[in-house]
């Protein structure tokens, strides 16, 4: 058994409207049925699903069980997928189609199926436990970080779309073209690069936040031991030592009392910086409180990494316990952070009074850090309601005075529902790129949707949609598509097309050749330069890759020229959201009508004006277009008018050439459904001409019909 092929479709494609990993599976000649395929198989995976093993035991041939084990590995690497689906053709050949949360996992997990149901069959041991090693670190070397996953959920709920921009990074696109914004984390592409490089100085930081009268702890920026030390007198009492511009809690000690906690404080902060500050202890809880644009979002009291004694247990073998909650996990990928017990953590209690193998007794909380930052291991309690308005409005100011759209307000007082003043409270820190799962997940009380508080702050009530035009057909596409975008053009819109020949922005080809694949049209929804996007999408760039858009608003399917192709081109019918253009004259088109979405518009083009779809679609009150007699009418309902004589349209040869003139009634109806009027489609339909576009760079490439394309407006 062997993987003959694999590819990945990223968008709705033949098999799912999501994004799958479609392999072509050889086994022929294989052995058909195992008497202990079952058994053997649970041995290795104890918790494969209770459906998929009880088919397996029913007598189920070794490729049966492709599909099931290739979803579970992706469930136990801890990326999940919603669905699969196998077809089996001749001669022991399979398509699997597996839906997935990372590309990267399934097909690991896939090639990882296939070597494990080859030694099964072979009778060989199988590593499993590697095995799913390798999947785990895969899936936590792809992961998408909990906060960004979390307003990436937002904007999802919103019907904002989404692309990662880079596999290896949490950079990613909100929304398409002109209308696009960019996240990093909970930082966004409205975030200013001054304001971060603000909060990362906790001294300037400080300065700034006192001058615009917001409380906040005495102390200086030290650069030696003796420096550290003598600032610590002054301040008298007990002080915080922290670097000046690390962030997630690293190298701060919170409680330090005498010289020698400075020093060993001093020497743990400089591992993460050569400046260090020395400020006044505020005594009191740890508090968070998010920040978006003009408004608080959450707050949540954010407690220390801590485990509770049994009596029974040391204090390493409950830390241990505490790190085998599934809640928990390393760095930001889960809920929770695993706690280290570390030198500082023995420092901890040590101040304590005591050691990793001392046994607390039942019920008592043991500390394991001074900071309670949850990327060390802390917990936190959502304590939103309970913020005075006074509070709130310093954390707003806090934020706007260092300049961040979205920021975390680090607050430490002993009651976070008095007003700081009245408690000697004060704002320690103000972070750019907050994390968010404290808010999202909280260990007690309410959960707050912060991803979507940061979607509103970027998005308003915008869901960052620009109108999106998929154009399929085996011929006539490409002269549609420029059609459409020259419209788009005259109306003062920012096009970006694909086409047979090229891609175009603003009518400037940047790309030349065959661009009706999935990266082209990416490249189109990628770029800040376009407001509009008239796609022409070919059948092959949707078996290979599936769309490269999640929804469109007009499709257009021109004309099919066999069942496989049909099957292709109704993806992008199914693909609108509003409205489908189809072809009258063509079965295969006409069909693509029963399978559309409900409330989805059909619009029927014909160059007969006797056709019998057409008639009866527009006796029934719907809109469409066909030719008469040299004119092309455009017909609502009984309201037919005449838009344009064929004589008066530059390309159409005199109104002879009948394949410029159906992409012409197929651009009329589009463009109809996409809101346009029909002066602006009469004026479109007789200035486009075939002339080179004077601004294309690359304006001596031919198009599909074997000329020089170009949409020039009349001077």
């Amino acid at each position: 058994m062997r993987i003959k092929e694999q590819r990945v479709l990223r968008g709705p494609n033949l098999y799912a409207e999501t994004p799958c990993l479609l392999a072509e599976i050889d086994a022929a000649g294989g052995p058909g049925m195992l008497p202990d395929l079952h058994e053997r198989l649970l041995a290795l995976l104890p918790a494969l699903p209770t459906g998929a093993a009880k088919g397996l035991a029913s007598g189920a041939s070794i490729d049966q069980a492709i599909e099931p084990v290739a979803m579970h590995l992706q469930t136990e690497a801890g990326a999940p997928a919603g669905f699969s689906h196998t077809v089996a053709s001749q001669g022991g050949q399979y398509h699997i189609a597996c839906g997935y949360e990372c590309e990267q996992v399934a097909a690991l997990a896939l090639a990882t199926t296939v070597e494990l149901l080859n030694a099964l069959v072979r009778g060989e041991q199988y590593p499993m436990a590697e095995a799913l090693e390798r999947l785990r670190a895969a899936a936590a070397r792809h992961a998408i970080g909990t906060s960004t996953a979390a307003v990436l959920a937002a904007a999802q709920r919103r019907g904002i779309p989404s692309m990662r921009l880079l596999d290896q990074a949490n950079l990613f696109q909100l929304g398409w073209g002109s209308r696009q914004k960019r996240l990093q984390a909970t930082i966004t592409g409205a975030t200013n690069a001054i304001a971060v490089g603000i909060a990362r100085n906790k001294q300037l930081t400080k300065t700034l936040l006192e001058q615009a009268g917001v409380p906040v702890p005495a102390g200086a920026t030290v650069d030696s031991l003796e420096d550290a030390l003598r600032v610590a007198r002054q301040l008298g009492g007990i002080v915080t030592v922290k670097p000046l511009d690390a962030n997630q809690g690293k190298g701060v000690t919170t409680t330090c009392g005498t010289p020698d906690q400075v020093e060993r404080a001093w020497e743990h902060a400089r591992g993460y910086g050569p400046r260090v500050i020395v400020e006044e202890y505020l005594a009191g809880r740890d508090y968070r409180v998010l920040v978006t644009g003009t408004r608080v979002a959450a707050a949540s009291w954010r407690r220390p990494p801590f485990v509770t004694g049994d009596g029974r247990h040391s204090v390493r073998e409950l830390v241990e316990c505490e790190n085998r909650n599934p809640a928990r996990g390393d760095g930001h990928t889960k809920v929770l952070t695993r706690i280290a017990l570390d030198e500082l953590a023995v420092h901890t209690l040590a101040a304590q009074g005591y050691s990793a193998d001392c046994v607390p007794a039942a019920g008592v909380d043991v500390q394991l850090r001074g900071n309670a930052n949850l990327s060390t291991g802390g917990t936190a309690e959502d304590v939103t309601d309970l913020l005075p308005d006074e509070t709130r409005e310093l954390c707003v100011r806090a934020a706007r005075t260092i300049g961040l759209d979205v920021a975390g307000i680090d607050i430490v007082c002993e009651d976070i529902a008095r007003p700081l003043r009245e408690q000697h409270g004060g704002i320690i820190e103000v972070n750019a790129a907050p994390g968010i799962r404290m808010h999202q997940y909280p260990s007690h009380g309410k959960p707050r949707n912060a991803g979507a508080a940061i979607v509103e702050q970027m998005f308003g009530e915008d869901d960052g949609r620009i109108p999106v035009i998929g154009v399929s057909g085996s011929t006539g596409a490409t002269t549609t598509t420029l059609l459409i975008g020259h419209a788009a053009r005259m109306a003062g819109m920012r096009t970006g097309m694909t086409t047979a020949d090229g891609v175009y922005i603003s009518g400037n080809r940047t790309m030349q050749g065959d661009c009706t694949g999935y990266r082209c049209a990416r490249s189109v929804l990628a770029s800040p330069e376009v407001d509009i996007a008239v796609l022409e999408t070919g059948h092959d760039g949707v078996l290979q890759h599936g769309l490269a858009f999640d929804r469109c608003d007009v499709a257009v399917v021109l004309n099919v020229a066999d069942d496989g192709e049909a099957r292709l081109q109704a993806v992008v019918a199914r693909g609108a959201s509003r409205a489908v253009v189809l072809n009258a004259e063509d079965d295969r088109c006409v069909a693509m009508a029963a399978d559309l979405k409900e409330r989805i518009e059909v619009l029927y083009v014909s160059l007969d004006a006797e056709n019998p779809v057409l008639l009866r679609h527009l006796e029934g009150g719907g809109r469409g277009a066909y030719l008469l007699d040299h004119t092309l009418v455009i017909a609502d309902g009984m309201r037919h008018k005449a838009l344009i004589d064929a004589h008066q349209m530059r390309i159409s040869a005199g109104g002879v050439a009948r394949h410029l003139l159906a992409s012409a009634l197929a651009a009329t109806c589009a463009l109809a459904a996409s809101g346009f009027g029909d002066l602006e489609i009469r004026d479109a339909l007789r200035s486009f001409t075939w002339d080179s576009m004077a601004a294309a760079p690359c304006s001596n490439a031919s198009d599909a019909h074997g000329v020089s394309t170009g949409a020039a407006m009349d001077s």
